[in-house]
């Protein structure tokens, strides 16, 4: 029996996208996004819970993140969940959990990217339409 591996995020970038190319010639962008949540503890005191996911986008993907994306831009994130391991300098096994997304909506918090006079105007754009979600 197979399962499902399927996540949906909506958060915040925390840094600018990273973007490089693989020894292929294949495009692969890097960046966090936090979630958080409000709520109040057993006392009645307001709290927040912040949760970050490091996410990675390929290909098409990877170069629209990487030129229209920035720090604080609100994004609709979906894919799947990846576990990497490697041995580091010292023989430890490391391991990086990952949001693969396959999709990308930019959301309205975060404005237009740094030098963009309207990020809408490009054509390779995703929407910036919070009525494309699909929910």
């Amino acid at each position: 029996m197979s399962g499902v591996n399927k996540v949906i995020v909506i958060g915040h970038l925390g840094k600018d996208p990273e973007v490089r190319t693989t020894g292929a010639g294949t495009s692969v962008c890097n960046f966090s996004v936090a979630t958080s949540e409000k709520f109040k503890d057993k006392d009645g005191n307001q709290q927040e819970r912040t949760e970050w996911f490091s996410v990675v986008t390929w290909a098409k993907l990877a170069e629209i993140c990487g030129e229209w994306l920035h720090k604080g831009k609100q994004v609709y994130l979906e894919g799947r969940m990846q576990t990497r391991t490697w041995d580091n300098d010292q023989g430890v096994t490391q391991y990086k959990t990952e949001l693969v997304a396959n999709q990308m909506v930019m959301l309205g918090g975060g404005g237009d990217p740094p030098g963009s006079k309207q990020a809408a105007a490009a054509p390779s754009a995703p929407a910036d339409d919070d009525d494309s979600l699909p929910f």
